[in-house]
């Protein structure tokens, strides 16, 4: 296993919530920006949510502002993110990531570390 590993992920039915966890190990992500990024078949990755060191700006693409939210614990070094309002469009891969700039990038290469990933599926 690598440093993030997500876990939460399952099938939801359209409508319904669902909360995802990272935990990361190895060291301590205090100093870190933390997001999630998704991708479904045939389609880029893209960031969904993220959150700066402290927790105080947050990121959210336009597609799941106001459906999901993001939230971590400093001294746990874990991010969640909570997903309410499923739709079938949010069915993908989420993927926990963590850069050591101390705000968030809406670009996969600024990330250093990303877990292997949990299959979310939104059945309609």
């Amino acid at each position: 296993q690598g440093p993030l590993v997500e876990s939460g992920g399952g099938l939801v039915q359209a409508g319904g919530s669902l909360r995802l966890s990272c935990a990361a190990s190895g060291r301590t992500y205090a100093s870190y920006a933390m997001g999630w990024f998704r991708q479904a078949p045939g389609k880029e990755r893209e960031l969904v949510a993220a959150i700066n060191w402290r927790g105080g700006d947050t990121y959210y693409a336009d597609s799941v502002k106001g459906r999901f939210t993001i939230s971590r614990v400093v001294n746990r070094n874990t991010v969640y993110l909570q997903m309410s309002s499923a739709e079938p469009e949010d069915t993908a891969v989420y993927y926990c990531v963590a850069r050591t700039g101390r705000d968030s990038s809406r670009r996969p290469d600024d990330y250093d570390y990303w877990g292997q990933g949990t299959q979310v599926t939104v059945s309609s």
